[in-house]
């Protein structure tokens, strides 16, 4: 990579010649680079296969590849602010493509989709067409026109056209948090798959993966960033295939899994109404059923309850001392004993969620929709199955918005397209961009179900004694996160017994596959490669925001290159221990998941940025005080909704309310009523005020228009 990092060295545009001599540089270093990576798995393998234990490969793994990274970042490094902020305009089209596919590959993407997929079956595809969608609003309406802005921020275009500073900070507060959200899922992401490869405990790892987003983001700015994420890729994209075309082989025989996992779809919903009538099944139901009646009866009472519980485990350990029980009895009943809730209000809120536990787990399939059907309920059922039906589908349709019009104003995603050459550039940087995304995103359905099919035919039914490694190795990663209990006490592992959490799915397939553990620890830098990667954009966003749009532009207009870029290196460290603190406490909480996190970031960025970005660039009529009161309605509106409604959210902000859904709609779509808040706004007030300077309105109509001369406009005095 030192090829690399010398050739991307100083500003400047370069000449045709010079432009072609780099591209092949690149190509010819990440050629190497491929070539290299999978010698070093196939070693590995063989190092596997003499004896190397699974926790050396895991270290080995995780020491390799945040090493890599680590060493682009350092081979990359630079105070040069074109070079720091937008990696000097220069990278061509299909890395950056890339660059834009890995910094898009988050954890959600990665482990998350998959395992949703396995969770919600068609809901799940909710994620793929608004993640995917969204990308052609931003090939669109969005890429080449602010890259014709020539700006180094989406706060900066906010400055640039709505006239002032305002605007432009009240676009730092939006980029800050809504990036600030998403990079949280990401570094609880790197936690939970660095605790899979080192064995480290969930906080420990979590700083340990932040060293290696550090390293990247904190020497070389973007042009690191953008160096190390198109490793990343390759890392990321050879992990999540391997896994999935080897179960297709095993199960269809044909190598193609996004081609036939069709007729894999149809066996396991088969089995799906197998495991309905299945009278073990039924068996477990009633067990969980009538542990759900056997608390609510304790609920009616909570204060007998609680005293007859705790005199029961009072008694239970005098007996047993009085009987000079077995010392491991006597410590069982003593836990037992210390578990009972301490006073009332503890125990109505363990049982409270005791029961609902034990209500969901009394559904047929684990709690688990058929997966091929489309929405909850019955169009053609009671009043009841109608309503639930239609609910559903208006959350499905409400999802996909969101995330389509989160996706095409991310600012992590957006900065992507300041560092192409050219506007052209920018335009085949999103297309470039759709293919990569695609080749994973075609696969996560594909995924899902072969993982399905083998978890029904496969684990279900096997003794307990018989089941492999990998249950009781993941078990003890996180219970919550899979646990399985012979709760009928026959031996047998039924579904109902078995609780699984979406972010495990993609991680553990190779294991469930039967896979070598080697291939295991391949996905799990794959994972890795793709959290770093959002991580380390992210992180740059908000540091930047700070440092260039807040510093350099409304603080200190004077302050030198070196002296901005600093500050940015100072403001990213103390960001991301912040966000890493919050990854732990959202993990010891367990009131959020990675998909929640990321999908409220996407519907803070889509009511917060998109009315605002659409209309300054389309209507030269935006005015700034229609901008500004846009901007804070539309993300206000979204803010209050999840506050409202979400319970992490009501427990952060110490909501009493009852909830109240407005048409049913989940808080993890409330950009659906912040975005129409911000047209409404922006328009109105817009109208009610005076129109932007003639120099604004020009300079739009330049932007919009590509028959007028100049690429970039000289907007930005570096």
């Amino acid at each position: 990579m030192a090829g690399l990092a010398g050739e991307t060295s100083g500003g400047g545009a370069f000449d045709a010649k010079s432009t072609a001599a780099f591209k092949a540089g690149l190509n010819r270093i990440y050629g190497f680079y491929t070539g290299g990576f999978i010698a070093f798995v196939a070693i590995l393998a063989i190092l596997e296969q003499m004896g190397m234990s699974r926790g050396t490969i895991g270290i080995v793994f995780l020491l390799a590849t945040v090493a890599l990274y680590a060493g682009i970042g350092i081979m990359s490094r630079t105070n040069d602010a074109a070079e720091y902020y937008v990696a000097g305009r220069r990278v061509p089209a299909i890395y950056n493509g890339m660059a834009t596919g890995a910094d898009w590959m988050s954890a959600a993407s990665f482990i998350g989709m998959a395992g949703t997929l396995y969770l919600q079956g068609y809901g799940g595809l909710a994620f793929i067409m608004g993640w995917t969608g969204g990308y052609c609003l931003v090939a669109l309406f969005l890429a080449p026109f602010l890259r014709k802005f020539g700006q180094f921020t989406i706060p900066d275009f906010l400055g640039a056209r709505y006239e002032g500073n305002l605007p432009r900070f009240i676009g730092i507060l939006i980029a800050i948090i809504c990036s600030f959200v998403y990079v949280v899922a990401q570094i609880y992401g790197v936690g939970l798959i660095t605790t899979r490869l080192s064995g480290l405990a969930f906080e420990i790892g979590i700083f340990v993966g932040l060293g290696g987003i550090l390293v990247c983001s904190f020497l070389g700015g973007m042009r690191a960033v953008t160096w190390t994420q198109v490793a990343q890729y390759i890392i990321l994209i050879i992990a999540y295939l391997i896994p999935v075309v080897w179960l297709s082989v095993k199960q269809t025989s044909v190598p193609v899994p996004q081609l036939v996992y069709g007729y894999q779809l149809e066996k396991v919903t088969e089995k799906e109404k197998a495991l309905r009538e299945d009278p073990k099944e039924k068996e477990v139901i009633g067990v969980f059923k009538a542990q759900a009646d056997a608390l609510g009866e304790k609920l009616k009472d909570v204060k007998a309850a609680l005293e007859a519980d705790r005199s029961a485990a009072t008694k239970r350990v005098e007996d047993l001392k009085t009987a000079n029980a077995p010392a491991d009895q006597i410590a069982a009943a003593e836990k037992a004993l210390a578990a009972v809730p301490k006073d009332e209000a503890a125990a109505k809120d363990t049982w409270t969620k005791a029961k609902a536990a034990a209500e969901a787990r009394a559904r047929p399939l684990a709690g688990l929709p058929a997966h091929a059907q489309v929405f909850a309920g019955d169009p053609k059922g009671d009043q009841k199955a109608q309503d639930t039906f239609d609910t559903s589908r208006r959350n499905f349709l409400a999802l996909v918005f969101c995330l389509m019009v989160g996706t095409a104003a991310l600012p992590h995603i957006l900065m992507r397209y300041y560092t192409t050459p050219s506007v052209r550039e920018a335009r085949e940087s999103v297309g470039w961009s759709l293919f990569f995304i695609f080749l994973l995103y075609f696969t996560a359905p594909a995924l899902a179900v072969l993982v399905k099919y083998e978890i029904f035919h496969v684990l279900v039914g096997t003794p307990f004694d018989q089941l492999p490694a990998w249950v009781g190795s993941w078990a003890k990663v996180d219970p919550a996160l899979l646990s399985v209990t012979d709760v009928n006490k026959d031996g047998i592992l039924q579904l109902q017994e078995m609780r699984i959490g979406g972010d495990i799915i993609v991680l553990a397939t190779p294991e469930i596959g039967g896979l070598p553990y080697v291939i295991s620890g391949l996905v799990a830098a794959g994972g890795l490669a793709a959290a770093l990667s959002t991580a380390d954009g992210l992180l740059l966003t908000i540091a930047n925001a700070l440092s260039h749009d807040l510093y350099y532009k409304m603080i200190d207009p004077n302050a030198t290159t070196s002296r901005r870029v600093a500050i940015s290196k100072a403001l990213l460290l103390v960001v991301a221990v912040l966000a890493a603190w919050t990854a732990w406490h959202v993990q010891v909480s367990k009131l959020a998941d990675i998909l929640f996190l990321v999908s409220a970031a996407f519907s803070f960025a889509a009511a917060g940025f998109f009315p605002a970005l659409v209309l300054g660039i389309f209507w030269k009529r935006a005015t700034k005080w229609g901008a500004v009161l846009g901007m804070l309605a539309g993300f206000g509106t979204t803010a209050y909704y999840m506050i409202m409604n979400h319970p992490w959210m009501r427990t952060v902000f110490s909501v009493d309310s009852p909830v109240s859904l407005w048409g049913g709609i989940l808080p993890i779509s409330a950009g659906v009523f912040g975005v129409p808040v911000g047209f409404a706004v922006i328009i109105l007030v817009s109208l009610l005020t005076p129109a932007p300077g003639r120099d604004v309105q020009e300079l739009v109509e330049h932007v919009r228009y590509p028959s007028l001369k100049g690429d970039t406009l000289n907007t930005e005095a570096t």
